[in-house]
C-alpha cells in the first residue's frame, strides 16, 4: 500500500467518512546558494517526495491532526493557535496566519505523512505548511493566490517554528511544475519556468548524515558579512540595496575598505547570481555538460570562498569530479555543514557509482550515505478521483 492509500485508510478508519486528499513535495536547488537574502535569484524545482494529506471540514473549530509517521494525534481549537514545541506547531503557524489575514477557515480533521526523507535539506517543514495551507485554502474557498500561501507557510516557519528562513522552499513547493526548474527573483518574487530536460541524465542526491551544528552562526555571520559589503559600497552608490545592485567593479574598488573576509564572502554572492542566471540560458538551450560545470563552479565557491561546506561534502564532490564525463554536475545542496550533495549524473552509472561511493565514504567517516533519486514533479496539488 502505497503512503496516499495508507494515509486516506488512516483518516477513514479515524473519522468514518471520505476526505479530500492534498500532495505537498519537498523541493531540490539546482543552483543558486545563500543568493536569496541577497536579493538574487535561485533555482528550486518540486519533486517526487512529498507530503499527504487526507483531510476534511469537520464543522466545528476543532482541528483533530494526526501525523502518521509519528503515530500521534493532537486536538486543539482554531482560535488557540499558539507556539509550543512540536510538530503541530507549523500547522497552528498557518491557521494562526489565516486568522490574521481575515481568512475564512475552520475546524478540520486531518491525517497527514510522507516519504520526504528528514534531515536530508528537502523541506519537509515547507511542504507541511504550505500543503496544509494549500488545503485549507480549497476547502474554505479562502481565495488566497499562491504568492499568499507562500507568505502563510514563510510566517509559521518565523512566528512558530522560529526559523528566519527566506521564501524559496515553500514558493518551489506551491509553484513547481513537472521537469521545469523556477528561475526565481528573490527581489520581486516572481519566476520564469525553465525546461529540465535529462535526456539519460538523473539527479542523485546523497547524504551525508551529518548535520552541523556550526549551521546557524554560520549563516547569521555570512548575512552580516553581506549586509556589511552593502553598507559600506552604499555610501559612494546610494542605488545599492543589496548584493543583486553590487557589481564586481564595485568590489574591487572598495576592496580595501571592505576587508579581505567580507570581500571575498560578497564576491562569491555577486558570482553566484551571475552563474544562477547563466545557468537558467544553458537549460533553456538544452547544454546539461555547461550547466553541470556551474553547478561544480557553485560547490568550490562555496568550499573555499563562502566557507559552508564540510569536510563530507568535499570529499563527495572531488569523488564526483574524477568522473566528470559521467557525473557531467554536482555540489554541496542547502545552507551547508551537512546535508546532500546533488549530482547530475548518466543514468547507467548511478549503480556503479553509489557502490564507490559507500566503500569510499565508509573507510574514510566510518558511517554511510544515503542515496535519494529525484524527479522534478508537479507542485502541490489536490488529488482527484
Amino acid at each position: 500500500m502505497n503512503s496516499i492509500d495508507s494515509i486516506s485508510k488512516t483518516f477513514q478508519e479515524k473519522f468514518h467518512r471520505q476526505p479530500l486528499i492534498f500532495i505537498a513535495p519537498g523541493r531540490i536547488n539546482l543552483i543558486g546558494e545563500h543568493t536569496d537574502y541577497n536579493e538574487g535569484f535561485v533555482m528550486p524545482a518540486s519533486i517526487d517526495k512529498h507530503m499527504v494529506f487526507a483531510i476534511a471540514p469537520n464543522g466545528n473549530s476543532r482541528c483533530n491532526i494526526f501525523a502518521q509517521d509519528l503515530e500521534e494525534g493532537v486536538t486543539f481549537s482554531v482560535q488557540d493557535a499558539v507556539p509550543g514545541e512540536t510538530w503541530v506547531n507549523y500547522l497552528m503557524g498557518v491557521l494562526d496566519a489565516f486568522e490574521r489575514r481575515g481568512l475564512p477557515v475552520g475546524g478540520v480533521d486531518c491525517v497527514f505523512g510522507g516519504n520526504i526523507p528528514a534531515g536530508a535539506g528537502l523541506s519537509s517543514s515547507a511542504a507541511l505548511c504550505s500543503g496544509f495551507g494549500f488545503a485549507l485554502n480549497e476547502i474554505f474557498n479562502a481565495k488566497a493566490t499562491l504568492l499568499d500561501l507562500a507568505r502563510i507557510a514563510q510566517y509559521s516557519e518565523h512566528e512558530f517554528a522560529g526559523l528566519k528562513c527566506g521564501i524559496m522552499d515553500m514558493y518551489a513547493s506551491l509553484f513547481g511544475q513537472k521537469e521545469q526548474a523556477l528561475l526565481l527573483d528573490c527581489r520581486s518574487n516572481t519566476h520564469e519556468l525553465l525546461p529540465v530536460q535529462l535526456k539519460g541524465y538523473s539527479l542523485l542526491l546523497i547524504d551525508t548524515k551529518v548535520k552541523h551544528t556550526l549551521a546557524s552562526s554560520a549563516y547569521n555571520d555570512r548575512r552580516a558579512s553581506c549586509e556589511e559589503g552593502v553598507r559600506i559600497i552604499r555610501k559612494q552608490y546610494p542605488q545599492v540595496h543589496s548584493l543583486r545592485d553590487v557589481t564586481r567593479v564595485m568590489l574591487y574598488e572598495h576592496q580595501d575598505q571592505l576587508g579581505e573576509d567580507t570581500f571575498i564572502k560578497c564576491l562569491f554572492i555577486v558570482e553566484e547570481i551571475e552563474r544562477t542566471q547563466k545557468a537558467g540560458e544553458w537549460l533553456k538551450k538544452g547544454d546539461l555538460r555547461s550547466f553541470g560545470n556551474l553547478m561544480y563552479e557553485t560547490h568550490w565557491g562555496l568550499s573555499q570562498a563562502y566557507e559552508v561546506s564540510c569536510e563530507e561534502l568535499d570529499f563527495l564532490v572531488a569523488l564526483a569530479e574524477e568522473e566528470k564525463d559521467q557525473i557531467i554536475g554536482a555540489r554541496m545542496m542547502g545552507g551547508g555543514f551537512g546535508g546532500c550533495t546533488i549530482n547530475l549524473i548518466a543514468t547507467d552509472r548511478i549503480g556503479a557509482f553509489s557502490e564507490k561511493i559507500k566503500a569510499n565514504y565508509f573507510a574514510t567517516f566510518k558511517k554511510e550515505p544515503d542515496f535519494y533519486p529525484v524527479n522534478i514533479a508537479e507542485g502541490v496539488h489536490q488529488l482527484k478521483d
